[in-house]
């Protein structure tokens, strides 16, 4: 595959997560046979693009590294099913219930997607012999995954009875606060262990000094955010500002969490994808440049 079908790859990849905060928020796009289109037609390009940049590797005579491709895939995968089914989703407060069940089974796909990616993802760099930040990143991933887990079954089970009676059941409503304990403690940790993977691949130059400063740092401001906030989920309606001018209220939405795991592994497919011989060239060079 030429490099610059490549690198184009990479950035529409990278770009994919910030289009995807656009074409969700859009209510106008939810019109049937207009968000099954623009959905279907951007998970084909990233099905593409993905395999232009690396999902075609462990077959195509690529680095030889298929766990990467594999992490890499499954890293990808939240906003990749957020591209194909959230289109003109808007926020759940103005979403109708039936919506709403759907995007919790989105959310629910998406947890195990992540951490087995990063469960993945934590081998290679453990073959690769990094055995400190991966440890530190598997552990927390391994904490996150079952809170997230436990917190959108809920979810999906209190929307499934709001579509079906018309309310919640007054025993979910009653846990509302530990709902709001349970996504902040999901979102903490899968920040923390963004970081500590972001980390380890610094140390085995998957990716360079400046991208691993870039993505630990950002994954410690978002935890920082969050702290900030505290462990109840702001009400948007009760808010003195709009939600979307609040970093702590951005943090904590519960995809936001998975768009530096997304990048991640970006960078990890276009690893796998590089021609043997270009590990010290140019080509090899490029994904800790564009990280």
């Amino acid at each position: 595959m030429s490099p610059i079908a490549r690198r184009l790859s990479h950035l529409f990849l990278c770009l994919v997560p910030f289009l995807d905060l656009v074409i969700v928020g859009v209510r106008a796009f939810r019109v049937p046979g207009v968000y099954q289109i623009v959905g279907s037609l951007l998970f084909a390009a990233i099905a593409v693009a993905a395999w232009i940049l690396g999902a075609r590797a462990p077959s195509a005579g690529g680095r030889g590294e298929p766990l990467l491709a594999l992490a890499g895939g499954l890293l990808m995968m939240p906003f990749t099913l957020v591209s194909l089914l959230w289109v003109g989703l808007g926020p759940p407060w103005v979403s109708t219930p039936a919506e709403n069940v759907m995007r919790y089974l989105v959310l629910l796909a998406g947890s195990f997607a992540v951490a087995g990616g990063f469960v993945v993802l934590s081998e290679a760099l453990k073959a690769a012999g990094e055995r400190f930040f991966s440890v530190l990143g598997f552990s927390a991933t391994m904490l996150a995954g079952p809170v997230f887990l436990v917190w959108v079954t809920l979810q999906v089970g209190g929307w499934s009875a709001k579509a079906h009676t018309g309310q919640w059941p007054p025993a979910l409503v009653s846990l509302d606060g530990v709902f709001d304990i349970l996504l902040f403690i999901a979102c903490f940790l899968t920040y923390l262990a963004t970081a500590a993977f972001a980390a380890s691949c610094g140390r085995t130059d998957w990716l360079g000094r400046g991208p691993t400063r870039a993505y630990v740092t950002a994954n410690f401001a978002a935890l920082l955010f969050i702290v900030m906030r505290g462990l109840a989920f702001p009400d948007p309606a009760a808010l003195s500002t709009p939600w979307y001018t609040r970093p702590g209220f951005i943090a904590g939405i519960p995809a936001v969490p998975w768009i530096m795991p997304f990048l991640l592994g970006v960078v990890l497919l276009r690893r796998a994808g590089e021609p043997e011989s270009g590990g010290s060239g140019a080509e090899g060079s490029a994904p800790d440049a564009a990280a």
